[in-house]
């Protein structure tokens, strides 16, 4: 708690617990329409919506929570389990016999861009804003990945060891970015958390005296070969890395092996990368990051492979994984979502799972607008909230254990990004006014990570017959049952939900709709 309040201090909000009452209940969303489809919700230093703390009501009941493009958000509702089928029609089976994986978590990046939204609010809408995704009355935000140095979503180039041939590290330093905004901004969020936050770091691009085209930016990869100095030095930095963040109470649950590896083996690419084939980080990982790691004080730090999209899979896995020395320091394998309209989730995912069972799958990245097609902020889009809902869902029912947003908070503009590479995210920060808006895609995230606990595990779940819902379903650690249904289509979609261990839900979907039924088995 010490932490927490040297973060508050920083911040400017020690004294927040007298000015800002958490909602103890449901708070209506303020709705705007900047003509996107659907609604912004509106929050400010003293005001935001919130489904607040849920719990379920007694067996025979159940609760359901609704987002529609029509301007529902997190919309509660109760209903009675019935004893019969009403006959016909759709209904889809709980198979709670058929166990899958299970849930580690859901999050967002705390990136340079991010703190710096964050931070130019007041410390009332900071507050407001950091409790809508880390507090119990917020969505349950248990992820929290931290780019290691710049990235794009920073307004400058830089790494914590600039000083060229200083192969011992003597002169690295964390940057004012960790120490002044992410840092703090880490500590609070904690603070708020009834739950310890899993820290994921990535690094974009080693620094520029350690690569082969000596550039931060561009086609380039580390000098020499696995085992070499080079190649040792940046497994150090790693090290380096935990332990300084360490000096401020934050441990990290996983590190990857860097942010999409492909990206630096691309001619003219204009922001941070480091390439790594597969064969040269199978090596890697094997010669130096693995062995640097588990001599550490950081040695139960999970190692996560990729991070990069999953198309490179189950290829990248194989080589990687196949390895006896590289594969016993890893612990699973992270993907971004980028690419996934080209590959089917079960021909990358699922047979990356059956392949490898013993490592995990994990979503580290996504955002929307980062299409050239579809670029930048469209505040109140509802087809990026269904793209959202179907990755997760489609995810999820193939053995993905938890799905990272990209940056926690933009501008209006979509950064700051130096390379000007403009996306979305589920909360806009608009500083002038001092407020920010909650996209549908915040939503879609909540559906999930508000709902989904850690441990939660995947059922089967069987439909009568053809539908346009998708859905997925899963077993809390308290045996309750959460069913997450996607409707996509421009129809009302009746169905019923049959669990045997309690009977029947009558229900319907909603055009355009982010349905989340949960009921007590017991």
């Amino acid at each position: 708690m010490a932490a927490w309040w040297r973060a508050a201090a920083v911040l400017g909000l020690a004294f927040l617990t007298a000015q800002v009452t958490p909602s103890s209940g449901s708070n209506k969303c303020v709705g705007r329409n900047f003509g996107h489809g659907s609604v912004v919700c509106q929050c400010n230093s003293t005001y935001c919506d919130s489904v607040g703390s849920v719990s379920l009501p007694p067996p025979g009941q159940f609760a359901s929570y609704l987002s529609s493009m029509a301007g529902s958000r997190l919309e509660p509702g109760q209903g009675k389990v019935q004893m019969n089928s009403t006959g016909g029609g759709l209904r889809l089976t709980i198979v709670p016999f058929q166990k899958y994986q299970k849930i580690r978590g859901f999050g967002g990046a705390m990136t340079d861009a991010a703190a710096i939204n964050i931070l130019s609010l007041s410390a009332g809408a900071q507050d407001q804003l950091l409790r809508q995704y880390f507090s119990s009355e917020g969505i349950g935000y248990s992820v929290v990945r931290v780019p290691m140095a710049s990235c794009d979503f920073s307004t400058r180039l830089y790494t914590y060891a600039d000083t060229p041939g200083d192969y011992n590290l003597e002169n690295f330093t964390l940057a004012h970015e960790d120490i002044r905004m992410k840092i703090p901004l880490l500590q609070y969020a904690q603070g708020l958390s009834p739950q310890p936050l899993y820290l994921l770091a990535s690094a974009w691009s080693a620094p520029a005296w350690m690569k082969t085209n000596g550039a931060l930016t561009g086609k380039g990869s580390l000098m020499g070969k696995p085992g070499g100095r080079e190649h040792k030095t940046w497994a150090q930095y790693y090290i380096k890395f935990l332990e300084e963040y360490a000096k401020y109470n934050l441990t990290f649950w996983a590190l990857t092996t860097g942010n999409e590896p492909s990206a630096g083996q691309m001619t003219n690419y204009s922001f941070q990368a480091l390439g790594f084939t597969p064969e040269e980080q199978r090596d890697w990982v094997a010669l130096d990051l693995g062995p640097a790691l588990h001599a550490s004080s950081s040695s139960r730090t999970h190692v996560l492979i990729l991070d990069d999209n999953r198309l490179l899979l189950p290829h990248w896995a194989k080589v990687v994984l196949n390895d006896v020395h590289a594969g016993r320091y890893i612990h699973g394998v992270a993907v971004h979502w980028y690419a996934d309209n080209f590959v089917p989730a079960e021909i990358s995912l699922g047979v990356t799972h059956h392949l490898y069972p013993e490592y995990y799958l994990f979503g580290t990245e996504g955002c929307a607008g980062w299409s050239p097609l579809d670029r930048g902020v469209k505040l109140g889009s509802w087809d990026r909230a269904e793209q959202y809902a179907h990755d997760i869902i489609e995810d999820l029912n193939n053995y993905v254990v938890g799905w990272t947003d990209w940056n926690l908070a933009l501008d209006q503009t979509g950064g700051p990004n130096w390379v000007k590479n403009f996306v979305d995210s589920p909360v806009i920060v608009d500083a002038k006014q001092d407020i920010f808006y909650k996209q549908p895609t915040f939503y879609s995230m909540a559906h999930f990570s508000k709902f989904l606990w850690e441990g939660s595990q995947r059922v089967g779940v069987s439909a009568s017959r053809e539908t346009d819902l998708e859905y997925t379903a899963f077993i809390r650690p308290n045996s309750s049952v959460v069913l997450i249904i996607l409707n996509r289509s421009s129809s009302v979609i009746q169905f019923e939900v049959w669990d045997p261990a309690v009977g029947y839900i009558t229900t319907s979907a909603p055009a355009h709709s982010m349905l989340t039924l949960a009921w007590n088995t017991k």
